[in-house]
């Protein structure tokens, strides 16, 4: 019942993000110029229920994914999203049921979350810098609110943590080594996120971009660090664990070292759209024609045919593209289909 692209890579990670709201408004993914008060994010009645969700997960878990994300937005500004992590962790097939916040909420959550199966947490921080990080997120929050979500999550038990942290040059590059050294005495995995171009929003610009063995040059300078093999074929991070023996980061490289060849990810919008690439220009519609009383074969076949006709590699092709032609290229926003 699997199925693969042209390239021959199998789908294996399904991305859900429930919901296309966050509290936060961070420069590089929803700018808070743009996001403003009078934005008009999805009405209620566009989001896909839980049980369509449910529905169409099971389904794409019947044609080869094993892994779950839940990602937003944020995630947790969906109503009792502990109720899908119940119905989604229920499901034949799954293997690993995470979700990706910025864990503002988290505390308040972690119980439902933890009784309704949800098995991993990945949670986003950029910097420990208070007044770098309220530039960072639009003046949302302050460190301690995430950290505060981060004791709550290692006091329900789930660590090692993943912690992100997108890099962008010139704002907060030069607190890397201290959210390295900070991440390594908790036994957290810190993975360094490059500053990419998804969707057209965010300003992009290479030279804010901060290539990943920069950042590893960086941290090997004051903790030594040794390269790690991956842990499975599709695996975005490159790792490497500090020679000390405690501890791994792990380095996302779109830009710089791309990883199209082993992409192994389907992504499911908060209204029912199915992308088959971060950087695509458009998805195709799976709420539609469930809603339209279409069964599950017939909905088996529309995924079957978006994946199998899949040729994306955006992050291989980009540096052959001009910057006009790379910043006209509609792309769908990070906010609206998850990282």
């Amino acid at each position: 019942m699997s199925v693969s692209d042209q390239l021959d890579r199998p789908l294996r990670d399904l991305r859900i993000s429930v919901t296309d709201r966050c509290n936060f408004r961070c420069p590089y993914c929803m700018p808070a110029a743009i996001f403003g008060e009078r934005y008009q994010f999805l009405p209620k009645p566009q989001l896909l229920t839980f049980e369509e969700i449910s529905r169409l997960t099971r389904i794409i878990v019947r044609l080869g994914a094993v892994k779950i994300r839940l990602t937003g937005g944020e995630p947790l500004l969906r109503q009792d999203i502990e109720d899908l992590v119940a119905m989604l962790s229920a499901l034949d097939g799954v293997e690993d049921l995470a979700m990706t916040t910025n864990a503002y909420l988290l505390p308040q959550k972690l119980e439902a979350l933890k009784a309704a199966g949800l098995k991993r947490l990945t949670i986003s921080l950029d910097t420990l810098d208070d007044d770098i990080f309220r530039a960072m997120n639009g003046g949302r929050s302050g460190v301690d609110k995430v950290l505060e979500g981060i004791a709550a999550a290692e006091a329900a038990g789930y660590t090692p943590l993943k912690i992100n942290a997108v890099v962008q040059r010139g704002l907060n590059d030069h607190t890397l080594v201290d959210l390295a050294r900070f991440f390594k005495e908790r036994g957290h995995i810190l993975r360094f996120i490059e500053y990419m171009d998804v969707g057209n929003k965010n300003g992009w610009k290479m030279d804010e971009v901060v290539p990943s063995a920069e950042i590893v040059e960086r941290i090997h300078s004051a903790m030594p660090l040794e390269p790690a093999a991956g842990n499975y074929f599709g695996e975005v991070a490159r790792r490497y664990r500090y020679a000390d023996g405690e501890g791994e980061i792990g380095l996302i490289s779109s830009v710089t070292q791309p990883f199209c060849g082993s992409c192994t990810r389907m992504r499911l919008s908060p209204e029912g759209e199915i992308f088959t690439c971060l950087f695509a220009t458009e998805g195709v519609s799976l709420r539609d024609p469930m809603r339209a009383g279409a069964s599950d074969a017939e909905l088996e076949a529309i995924i079957r045919g978006n994946w199998g006709a899949r040729i994306d590699r955006y992050s291989e092709i980009r540096s052959s593209l001009t910057d006009e032609v790379r910043d006209r290229r509609k792309k769908v926003e990070m906010y609206h289909i998850g990282g």
